[in-house]
């Protein structure tokens, strides 16, 4: 399961690197300002889209519907079945563009109502319309590399998505070297987003995971009324992180600039809630769907007290090094270009509250696999709007108070409720198994992330403001090294990990799905 979740962790860590290329680029190409929140908020509907449908969130219904009908009828009936879900996603959400297309005035005022009554809600409106084709062929996709998680195969899942940002990536840097005006920018861009999305499902179509779906048809009966009964909650419930940023957008459309400030801040946190939270969607979900379909009680404990170590070893050093060096960061990551010292000091604040949430974001992601391998997708549906309804309303008052700041805060709150409640629900009704290993491990693990913080607290200030850029690469880059090399080191001595049990771990051969 270790070796699985590196190779997802692996590839998420490089798209998430590009995709800070990618902003960075970005925010040197428009800045901040009208065309800036008018493109981001554009884009914020594909981000939402792509969690919504890919990185793990289809895992949620697909997964253990196929593995259930495999097991019951065969190979031949998993393949139809698949077919019927692949046709039927794929003709379903062209008709959705068609519709989304027409009604995106409403959308757009619904996710950014600060636009109604300017300029900036027709550049967002225009942008968004032009992404659309994304729409189209995110769907497939996504079917396709949940068939492929399925059968354990996460290697060509996890670095599909490169293709994504490097597509951007390409279309930026034309854009810059070419000087384009900034709105024509943003439709150039708008419109690459539908070719990136291609260029993913040529490369799946080209593989052999495209024979795992046969014969291709589209159905509307019963089992697949049954399978979308519990995909749509899922695929809402995995979304949660963005449609909190949503929540976020719609409070912060108010305020100039602050989409761009959340955005770029949230950017950062997507790093770590990544590397963790998609490949526990990705990994657990098949893990303990056998696992709880075979009654393999110390099987199901095994999974669960991993992911929960994982979850608290990557992500709590993750949130206090966002914390402390949000400033250097962000100045390294973002001050470029249109993008000013004024806008890296309101997007390090929003950072810090942000990052405050992490924790909860990559809770949930190991909480909710335990509930779809159940075939609920409910009660992580029911949480998710919780935590929405929390973020909204204590955004609307902060918001007015703090400003992004205060949006972020609500953000995290948000986040902790969600979470919270998923824990309640688990405990009262199946109970989370926790093993004695675990829970020897999880003290540890807090004390040494402790520990590190700390010595980047003590050594945060070594950047002054004004240093090159270079020099800011160099001190930042020590810091987190060090940061890292001090936090393996105390995981080693405190006995919460053993560098060489899992080295040895990772080269016995991995245990395949025979039937794949």
């Amino acid at each position: 399961m270790i070796r699985s979740f590196l190779t997802v962790s692996t590839g998420t860590l490089a798209s998430r690197l590009l995709g800070f290329a990618r902003d960075s680029l970005i925010a040197a190409l428009l800045g901040t300002g009208a065309v800036a929140d008018a493109f981001l908020a554009a884009f914020q509907l594909v981000n939402v889209v792509r969690r919504l449908l890919s990185e793990g969130a289809l895992n949620a219904a697909l997964i253990p519907a196929w593995l259930r009908v495999r097991e019951r009828d065969g190979e031949a009936a998993a393949s139809a079945f698949a077919g019927h879900v692949l046709g039927t996603v794929s003709v379903a959400l062209i008709a959705l563009s068609v519709v989304i297309a027409l009604v995106m005035p409403l959308i757009i005022t619904i996710i950014a109502p600060g636009f109604l009554g300017s300029g900036t809600l027709d550049l967002a409106v225009q942008n968004a319309r032009l992404m659309l084709p994304y729409l189209a062929f995110a769907g497939p996709v996504t079917v396709l590399m949940g068939l492929l998680n399925a059968q354990g195969r996460f290697a060509l899942t996890a670095f599909s998505p490169l293709l994504f940002n490097i597509a951007l990536i390409a279309a930026i840097v034309a854009l810059l070297v070419w000087h384009a005006d900034a709105a024509f920018a943003a439709w150039m861009l708008a419109a690459t987003v539908g070719v990136a999305g291609l260029l993913q499902l040529l490369m799946l179509l080209s593989q052999r995971s495209a024979k795992l779906a046969t014969p291709l048809r589209v159905s509307f009966g019963q089992e697949m009324r049954g399978f979308f009964a519990k995909a749509i909650p899922g695929m809402i419930a995995s979304s949660g992180p963005q449609w909190l940023m949503v929540a976020g957008a719609i409070i912060a459309s108010a305020t100039p600039s602050a989409v761009s400030w959340l955005y770029f801040a949230n950017r950062l946190i997507e790093l770590p809630l990544g590397i963790v939270g998609v490949a526990m969607g990705t990994v657990l979900v098949p893990e303990l769907t056998r696992a709880v379909g075979s009654g393999d009680r110390d099987a199901v404990a095994h999974a669960e007290s991993r992911a929960l170590e994982l979850a608290t070893g990557l992500a709590l050093p993750a949130t206090l090094g966002l914390i402390v060096l949000a400033a250097p960061i962000v100045r390294l990551l973002f001050e470029h270009g249109a993008f000013s010292a004024e806008d890296s000091v309101a997007t390090a604040h929003a950072l810090m509250w942000l990052a405050l949430g992490l924790p909860a974001h990559v809770l949930i992601k190991a909480l909710s696999p335990a509930f779809y391998a159940r075939s609920d997708t409910m009660t992580p549906l029911l949480a998710t709007a919780k935590g929405f309804v929390v973020a909204v309303a204590l955004a609307v008052l902060l918001g007015h108070f703090f400003g992004a700041s205060g949006i972020a805060a609500s953000i995290a709150a948000g986040a902790w409720s969600s979470a919270l409640s998923l824990l309640r629900k688990g405990t009262g009704e199946f109970g989370f198994s926790v093993d004695a290993a675990a829970r020897k491990r999880l003290p540890r693990i807090v004390l040494a992330a402790a520990t590190m913080g700390a010595l980047l607290w003590l050594t945060a200030d070594l950047i002054p403001a004004e240093a090159h850029g270079l020099i800011r690469f160099i001190v930042l880059g020590v810091q987190i090294g060090a940061g890292i090399a001090v936090y393996g080191l105390l995981l080693q001595i405190l006995g919460a990990a053993s560098w060489r049990e899992a080295a040895s771990a990772l080269k016995r051969p991995a245990p395949q799905d025979q039937r794949a």
